[in-house]
C-alpha cells in the first residue's frame, strides 16, 4: 500500500458527479502518478459510489492485483436509495456479510483488501462483529480488517476477537486530538496502521484565525522547502512515527501528483514543532 491514498467520497453524485468514463480516467490518471489504493464507503454517494466505480474500472486495463480497494460498512444512511426513519449504525452480522456482499458486487471485485467499521457503535457486539469479520477473512472476501474513528478502547474490546490492522481517523495540523489523546501511540504498541482522513484539517475550509496563523508562517516555509500549503500540511503529518497514510480528497490530478511529492519533504525538528506551535496558538507544554 503506497503512503497517500485516495478517497472517492467526492467523486460520485457527493461531489463531482463523474460518469463511469470520467472515472475510469481518474483511476487511470492516478495509477500512473503512483497511487494504488482508493478509499471507498458503501455509503458515498447515497450508496451509489462504488457502484460506478466499478463500472469505471472495468473500462480501464489496470490489472485488479495492482491496486487496492479499501471500503467501511455499517453506517445507515437515509436516503433516496434507502428511506430510513433515522440515521443509526448496523453492526449484526446479517448487515455486515449483506454490505460486504454488495460493495464486492458493485465494486465487481471478488474482496476487498481491507474492511473498515466506518463509526463505532454503542450497541456494537464485540464478539459477534469479531466472529463475523473473522469468517469473512477466512472466506477471502476481506484481506484485512480495521476500523475508523474508533478509540484506543473500544480497539481493545474488539480486538479481543479479531485482530485489527488500521484504523482510520481524523488527524491535521487543525485537529491534532490524536496526538495527545494517546491514539497515536495505541496504534504503534499494537502494531495497527494509522490513515488519517481530512488530512489538511480545517485550513482550506476555514477563514479563522488559526488559519491565518498558518498562512503567515507558510510564506516562508513554502519558500524555504519550494513546496505548496498542502504540501507543508502532508509532510508534517509524514513525519510522525506512527507512519500516518493520509487519504487526500481531491479529485484533481494536480493536487494528486503535489501529494506524492510531499511525502519527500523533510521538515526540520524545529520547523515541526513551529507549525504546530502556531496551529496550537501557544507553545508546547
Amino acid at each position: 500500500m503506497k503512503r497517500i491514498i485516495l478517497g472517492t467520497m467526492t467523486w460520485g453524485s457527493w461531489g463531482k458527479q463523474k460518469s463511469a468514463a470520467q472515472m475510469a480516467k481518474s483511476i487511470e490518471t492516478a495509477v500512473a502518478a503512483g497511487f494504488t489504493t482508493f478509499d471507498h464507503a458503501d455509503i458515498y454517494g447515497g450508496y451509489t459510489t462504488e457502484e460506478t466505480f466499478g463500472e469505471a474500472f472495468e473500462l480501464t486495463q489496470i490489472a485488479r492485483d495492482q491496486v487496492q480497494w479499501i471500503s467501511k460498512c455499517g453506517i445507515q444512511y437515509p436516503c433516496e436509495a434507502r428511506e430510513l426513519p433515522v440515521k443509526h449504525y448496523d453492526y449484526s452480522p446479517e448487515h455486515i456479510h449483506f454490505s460486504v456482499d454488495r460493495s464486492l458486487q458493485m465494486l465487481r471485485t471478488d474482496y476487498l483488501d481491507l474492511l473498515l467499521l466506518h463509526r463505532p457503535s454503542p450497541l456494537l457486539d464485540a464478539e459477534a462483529v469479531g466472529s463475523t469479520l473473522q469468517e469473512l477473512r477466512n472466506s477471502g472476501k476481506i484481506k484485512a480488517v480495521g476500523v475508523s474513528n474508533f478509540t484506543p478502547q473500544q480497539i481493545q474490546l474488539l480486538q479481543k476477537y479479531v485482530d485489527i490492522e488500521w484504523n482510520q481517523i481524523e488527524c491535521s495540523l487543525t485537529h491534532d486530538t490524536p496526538l495527545l489523546d494517546g491514539s497515536l501511540d495505541f496504534h504503534q504498541h499494537q502494531n495497527i496502521g494509522t490513515m488519517a482522513w481530512s488530512p489538511l484539517g480545517s485550513y482550506f475550509r476555514e477563514d479563522s484565525e488559526q488559519s491565518q496563523r498558518l498562512k503567515t508562517l507558510f510564506k516562508d516555509l513554502c519558500q524555504s522547502y519550494q513546496c505548496t500549503e498542502d504540501q507543508l500540511l502532508l509532510a508534517w503529518l509524514c513525519k510522525h512515527p506512527a507512519q500516518i497514510y493520509p487519504v487526500i480528497g481531491s479529485t484533481q490530478a494536480q493536487r494528486w501528483q503535489q501529494a506524492q511529492e510531499a511525502t519527500q519533504i523533510e521538515l526540520s525538528l524545529t520547523d515541526w514543532f513551529l507549525m504546530w506551535e502556531t496551529g496550537m496558538g501557544h507553545k508546547v507544554p
